[in-house]
C-alpha cells in the first residue's frame, strides 16, 4: 500500500495537551467534557487552537496550530485553556495534569460516545478501561519523508530523557507504584502501542501497515500508537512517549527539546554525518528505568553500553543544541529544563506533598491543580528566568 507523507515546513511545532477535568472541592474526576467541549464548538471554530473530547469523559485534548515557534504553539494553547475557562468555571470543575489521577478508579469513568472509542474498548477490554492516563503529544514538522525512520532512530535513544523530563504518574488508583511513571507501562499494553519499531525506510512502514490492516490489527495508520511515530497526515514525527506535563512552563521546555533534537539530527542527515542509534534491548531497558525512576535514572546512552545519570547526559544535550535553541527562537524554553532538573519534576513534587500530608492523595490532586492554575503564566515564568 500506499501512504502519503504530506509536505510540512521543517522543525515547525503543534502541541496536543490532554487534561483532566475535576470537582473544585474532592478533586475527583468528573465526566463533564461534554458540557465543556460542545458549548465551545461554534465559537472557537476560526480559532488556530481545537479543543476536543478523548476517550473517556473526563478528559478533553487542546491542540496548538501549526508554529513556526514554540512559544508561537504554546500561545495557542494559553488561549484554548482561557476559552476552556469559561465553561468550568461555572460548573466548578477545575483543570489539571499529570500521567495519572492519584486516586480515581478506572470503573467509575465513562467512556465518550463514539464508534471508535467503544470498538477500542470492546477490543481490548480491561486493559482499555483501565486507560486513565493523559500525556503530551509533540508534533515537529519533517521536510523529507526519508528522513522520517533516521530521525525516529536517533529520537528513540532520547527516548529516557524525554520521559524522565514528564514522568508525572506515582500514583495509581490510590496506590504509590515505586515508579515515577506508571503510565508509560500501562498504556504500553495496548495493541500497536509502546516503542517503534527500527525500520529503515518508509517503504517498510508502507508494508508495516499493510501487514497490520490484512490481519486486522488496526484500520489505519492512526491506530500506530507508538511512543514516537510518523504522522503522515500533518507531515510529522510525533513524540506521545511523555507523560502529561502538570504545568505550561514545563510543556513549552520538553516541546522545546524535542524540536530542537530533531533539527539537530536531520542536519547531521544533511551534512552526511552519523546520527545516534542503539540496539533495541537498550531502549528498552532505557524506557523501563525511566519508567521507574524517573530523573533518579541512570541510561544506556550508546552502542557500546555506556551509562550515564539521564540528568548529567540531558545537561550534555542541552548544551549541544543550544545554539539550534537559539536559531529557532526558543533558547528561554529550552534553558527552563534546568528548572526541572535542579528542582524536580512533577513525580517528585506529588511524592512529596503526599508524605507532608500523611499519605493524603487529595491533596496531591488539589496540588495538582494549583500548579496548572499557575501555569498559564508562561510569558512571566520566562521573563523571570531570563532575568
Amino acid at each position: 500500500m500506499t501512504v502519503p507523507f504530506a509536505p510540512s515546513a521543517r522543525s515547525s511545532v503543534g502541541i496536543e495537551w490532554e487534561l483532566m477535568l475535576a470537582d473544585r472541592e474532592t478533586g475527583d474526576l468528573v465526566p463533564r467534557a461534554p458540557d465543556i467541549v460542545e458549548p465551545l464548538e461554534e465559537s472557537t471554530k476560526l480559532e488556530r487552537f481545537t479543543i476536543t473530547q478523548e476517550l473517556l469523559t473526563n478528559t478533553i485534548e487542546l491542540t496548538s496550530g501549526v508554529g513556526d515557534t514554540v512559544a508561537a504553539a504554546v500561545d495557542d494553547i494559553a488561549d484554548a485553556i482561557a476559552a476552556v475557562r469559561t465553561q468550568t468555571e461555572p460548573l466548578g470543575v477545575e483543570l489539571l495534569c499529570a500521567g495519572s489521577h492519584p486516586f480515581a478508579q478506572w470503573y467509575d469513568q465513562q467512556v465518550t460516545d463514539k464508534t471508535r472509542y467503544h470498538k477500542l474498548i470492546e477490543r481490548t477490554q480491561w486493559w482499555g478501561r483501565n486507560m486513565l492516563i493523559w500525556g503530551i503529544h509533540v508534533h515537529v514538522g519533517v521536510e523529507d519523508v526519508n528522513k522520517v525512520f533516521p530521525l525516529i532512530d536517533a529520537l528513540s535513544v532520547y527516548l529516557p530523557h524525554l520521559q524522565a523530563l514528564s514522568a508525572s504518574s506515582p500514583f495509581w488508583a490510590g496506590e504509590r507504584t515505586g515508579y515515577a511513571s506508571n503510565r508509560a507501562l500501562v498504556f504500553q499494553q495496548l495493541p500497536t502501542a509502546g516503542l517503534p519499531w527500527q525500520l529503515e525506510n518508509w517503504a517498510q512502514y508502507e508494508a508495516y501497515l499493510d501487514d497490520m490492516m490484512r490481519t486486522g490489527v488496526m484500520a489505519d495508520a492512526t491506530e500506530v500508537r507508538w511512543d514516537i511515530r510518523p504522522a503522515p497526515r500533518w507531515g510529522t514525527i510525533e513524540i506521545r512517549a511523555c507523560d502529561g506535563m502538570s504545568t505550561l512552563p514545563e510543556l513549552a521546555a520538553v516541546a522545546a527539546l524535542a524540536q530542537t533534537l530533531v533539527e539537530r539530527f536531520s542536519r547531521d542527515l544533511d551534512e552526511g554525518r552519523p546520527i545516534p542509534r542503539i540496539p533495541p534491548w537498550y531502549i528498552r531497558e532505557n524506557k523501563w528505568r525511566a519508567a521507574r525512576y524517573g530523573l533518579g535514572a541512570r541510561i544506556i546512552v550508546d552502542a557500546e553500553g555506556t551509562q550515564a545519570p539521564v540528568v548529567d547526559h540531558l545537561r550534555e544535550t542541552i548544551d549541544e543544541v543550544a545554539d539550534i535553541a537559539v536559531e529557532l527562537k526558543c533558547a528561554r524554553e529550552l534553558a527552563a529544563l534546568e528548572t526541572i532538573l535542579t528542582t524536580g519534576g512533577s513525580s517528585a513534587r506529588q511524592l512529596a506533598v503526599a508524605e507532608a500530608a500523611d499519605g493524603d492523595l487529595r491533596e496531591v490532586a488539589q496540588h495538582l491543580i494549583r500548579e496548572f492554575r499557575s501555569g498559564p503564566t508562561l510569558r512571566e515564568h520566562l521573563r523571570s528566568f531570563a532575568s
